[in-house]
């Protein structure tokens, strides 16, 4: 057996994870060359060796759970490799107004069709709601995946809407709108107008089909170029994009355009602890130059602007959520197979279930943020 292999056979026991066992989140290593690649780049080396074939799992979402929740990734000291890589995150801001497109181009445009493959019908690609629903996927026909995730996102639409106290009339910006679907709802559901803005140009496309005949208008603009007055913002799933040098921009941005009796809803992923970056993997193969805020990062770029007046965390119904678009993906496949190939899909798969076991262990959140101005009287809260 070489070292590698043993560095790594020992710490993989102490989360239950067995190297050629026999239960569904052990390991099968068909490459030997994985064990050196892992100690070497870590995170990086074990997805892009799962994306070659070097190794195989039942279970990729309850293996990195295993992991995470034991710390066994963090026993494995940083290579130098990868502290090079994270050094542009330091010291360059990589969601410049140059750079922002890159991460539209190389994932939100890689085809409507695949999206639409494994997201709900409103195209929600954020965490659903499922407070009162009981199953899971594992347990369900692809058919009631489906059925149930669609309730979910609409009850996280709803949840949304009752948190920004939204009523006919409210003239409503989106930031960062995807392919349109919450707009859409925001204006059958509550009678707004909105604006929404997007650099995807794919989904720009698709929003502006989606919500034709409403009092959507949906823009291609950066959200830095925004100047003029909202009675309600909403961003979902979009700071994840914006980076740690952005983010008094980004506040700035929200406060100049929101009025004073306003209220302001952001909805993103985040991490535990501030710092730069993403999981090397997904930074390098899903989501170019993202970065997980913290709330300490979240709560110093808002403080000069707004009350933060509602915090909730749900990130536990993600989990859930990644394996439903899981096994959609999965349903849809052979319609998506030529024109995407077998090394994606398993690249895709890994990305769902490495983000639904980081959210089983807790590792990751999902916050909602509710903002209102400085002097404004406190909302009802009547989504409590």
């Amino acid at each position: 057996m070489s070292a590698s292999r043993a560095i790594l056979s020992d710490l993989l026991a102490e989360a239950g994870v067995a190297v050629n066992g026999n239960d569904p989140w052990d390991i099968r290593v068909q490459d030997e060359r994985l064990f050196h690649d892992i100690l070497l780049r870590k995170n990086l080396g074990l997805g892009e060796g799962y994306m070659r074939g070097w190794w195989n799992c039942e279970r990729v979402d309850e293996f990195i759970c295993r992991v995470l929740k034991t710390g066994a990734e963090n026993r494995v000291r940083d290579s130098w490799r990868l502290i090079v890589k994270a050094l542009p995150a330091l010291v360059c801001n990589l969601q410049s107004l140059s750079r922002a497109r890159i991460v539209a181009q190389r994932h939100y445009d890689l085809g409507n069709d695949l999206f639409q493959g494994f997201l709900d019908p409103h195209l929600q690609y954020s965490c659903a709601y499922y407070k009162g629903m009981n199953g899971c996927p594992e347990d369900q026909t692809d058919e009631e995946v489906s059925r149930d995730l669609e309730r979910a996102q609409e009850a996280k639409m709803r949840l949304i809407c009752d948190k920004l106290e939204l009523e006919p009339g409210d003239r409503v910006l989106d930031i960062g709108c995807g392919w349109g679907g919450l707009a859409k709802f925001m204006a059958e559901e509550r009678g707004c107008s909105v604006v929404g803005v997007n650099i995807s140009k794919q989904q720009i496309a698709f929003g502006r089909r989606f919500c034709a005949g409403l009092p959507v208008e949906i823009r291609e603009t950066d959200y830095r170029r925004l100047d003029e007055t909202f009675d309600k913002i909403v961003s979902v799933g979009m700071f994840e994009h914006v980076g740690p040098k952005n983010y008094p921009a980004f506040m700035r941005t929200v406060d100049r355009c929101l009025k004073p009796d306003g209220l302001f809803l952001l909805h993103t992923i985040g991490s535990n602890t501030s710092g730069p970056g993403l999981d090397p993997w997904i930074a390098t193969y899903i989501f170019p130059n993202g970065c997980l805020p913290s709330i300490a990062e979240v709560s110093k770029a808002a403080e000069k602007h707004f009350v933060m007046e509602d915090l909730h965390n749900f990130g536990p119904y993600y989990d859930r959520t990644l394996m439903s678009w899981l096994r959609n993906f999965r349903h849809a496949w052979p319609s998506l197979r030529d024109k995407y190939g077998d090394r994606f899909k398993r690249m895709w798969e890994y990305y769902l279930q490495s983000c639904a076991g980081a959210f089983r262990a807790r590792d990751i959140q999902l916050w909602q943020f509710v903002f209102s101005p400085i002097g404004r009287q406190q909302p009802e809260c009547r989504w409590g």
